[in-house]
């Protein structure tokens, strides 16, 4: 019988996507395995396979549709033997709740095992107008809303869905908390900001799975700030441009503000002179004859993953139970891209030399900008390297990488003046910082990572061995 094709999650935190462009056209017969359509998610741009060969009889999302939930159905497959009425039944079928959603409805009429595996702690129930069922009033809403509502600090019940038989979407629950929204819609907490108090937005209790320091959720505490910003900007008549935030610049907003709001950082800084450095560089590059081209960065990479082997403890990530301690060395590396920041990983990258990490980084950075990574080319890695010194940037700290317990930050090689041998001399110094989690790295065990990649970088011949 004829079938739909639903919106694959192409990685296993992806919630939905932008279904970019179809390479085929209703009517096409297409092949099992044959690319059919290109999904961009909030860091690539990826491709979707079908996974049974028909007639593609019709395309029900257009190309171009942002934000399309995973298991929504997008296009119907008509098989071998399917008249144009079972075609019609499986297109009218999909204007029905996805699987996903379906299962989300179960929930709501009291499957709770799944709703535990699929969303966060729902935030707390009042008595206003809620979008329940018949059986024990339980609030029917997706996954995604619980888990927008409850960061921030937004009571569902207070909401009309205006998703299938009343569930609220994600669409109500942004709405609801949208800039300018009135109180009885939204419910913000405070944010920290010396702007003008009547900027204020009304306190509110988040729920308290997703409590953070201060006791504020941080997207609680990202809208109170972004709702202060705007109204200060407006009552102050400033004049501006607004530019939408992209998927992947509210990924960063998010993951940035939860570091920075979670993770205990401290900062380590050294100098390290790089005049051997550069000189065994030129020759390794004359000597490849335009082969390999190895930058700084990669000796920055091969020296930081030399260091995590030998000082293991910096190479690991916080749980409430434990720290892990990492076996490989997958090292990220920051790449800047139209829109944001991407960190492809170097795997195992202290088993690699300098030329096939040269060669790697290389392609991964190009794929990058072209928006071609896989989720497994920039998800995970145990360690991090920024390096601003092509922008001529002398030194910066980092913000850490979560799950990860440390990132580098490289500065520009320049000229400045050293002590030699009790003497005045001119060296080539590069300043990098360590940013370190303090629940996992200690300032010992952080200065002795840093001990030994200043050992590697001024010593270059010795990461050749």
């Amino acid at each position: 019988m004829a079938q739909t094709i639903l919106m694959p999650a192409l990685s296993p935190t992806m919630t939905e996507g932008t279904l970019a462009k179809w390479l085929v056209s209703a009517g096409d017969k297409i092949e099992s395995g044959q690319v059919i359509a290109e999904i961009e998610t909030d860091k690539a741009t990826m491709e979707v396979e079908a996974v049974d060969e028909g007639v593609l009889a019709e395309i029900l999302v257009p190309e171009g549709t942002e934000n399309v939930a995973v298991n929504t159905p997008i296009a119907v497959l008509k098989e071998e033997g399917d008249d144009d009425a079972a075609v019609a039944e499986a297109a009218a079928g999909a204007g029905a709740p996805a699987p996903a959603a379906q299962a989300e409805e179960a929930e709501a009429e009291g499957d709770d095992a799944s709703e535990a595996e699929a969303a966060a702690a729902p935030a707390p129930k009042a008595s206003a107008k809620p979008a329940a069922d018949g059986e024990g009033g339980r609030i029917k809403a997706s996954p995604l809303a619980r888990r927008i509502a409850s960061e921030a600090g937004l009571d569902l019940s207070g909401l009309e869905g205006t998703g299938p038989h009343g569930r609220i979407v994600k669409a109500d629950v942004e709405a609801a908390i949208a800039p300018g929204a009135k109180p009885a819609e939204a419910s913000k907490a405070p944010g920290r900001s010396d702007a003008a108090p009547a900027a204020e937005a009304p306190k509110a209790t988040p729920a308290p799975a997703q409590q953070t320091a201060g006791g504020y959720s941080v997207a609680a505490i990202s809208a109170a700030a972004s709702a202060q910003t705007r109204d200060l900007v407006d009552k102050l008549g400033m004049p501006y441009e607004a530019e939408a935030n992209n998927g992947m610049r509210k990924t960063i907003a998010r993951r940035l503000l939860d570091a920075k709001q979670t993770v205990p950082h401290f900062y380590l800084t050294v100098d390290c002179v790089i005049d051997r450095l550069l000189a065994v560089r030129k020759e390794l590059n004359e000597r490849a004859g335009g082969g390999v081209k190895i930058s700084v960065n990669d000796f920055v990479v091969r020296a930081s993953a030399l260091s995590l082997r030998k000082v293991p403890a910096a190479n690991a990530a916080w749980t409430d139970e434990a720290v892990l301690r990492f076996k490989d060395v997958d090292v990220s590396v920051a790449v800047a891209i139209d829109g944001g920041l991407i960190t492809p990983i170097i795997r195992k990258a202290d088993t690699k030399g300098l030329a096939a990490i040269s060669s790697e980084m290389r392609d991964l950075a190009t794929r990058a900008r072209d928006g071609k990574l896989k989720p497994e080319e920039y998800q995970g890695g145990t360690f991090s390297v920024s390096n601003l010194g092509m922008y001529g940037i002398r030194e910066f700290s980092a913000i850490i990488n979560p799950p990860q317990s440390a990132i580098l930050a490289a500065g520009a090689a320049e000229q400045r003046p050293v002590v030699k041998d009790g003497a005045l001399a001119i060296a080539t110094v590069m300043t990098v910082t360590l940013s370190c989690d303090h629940r996992v790295v200690d300032g010992a065990v952080g200065a002795q990572f840093l001990a030994a990649f200043k050992k590697l970088i001024e010593d270059p011949l010795s990461m050749l061995l």
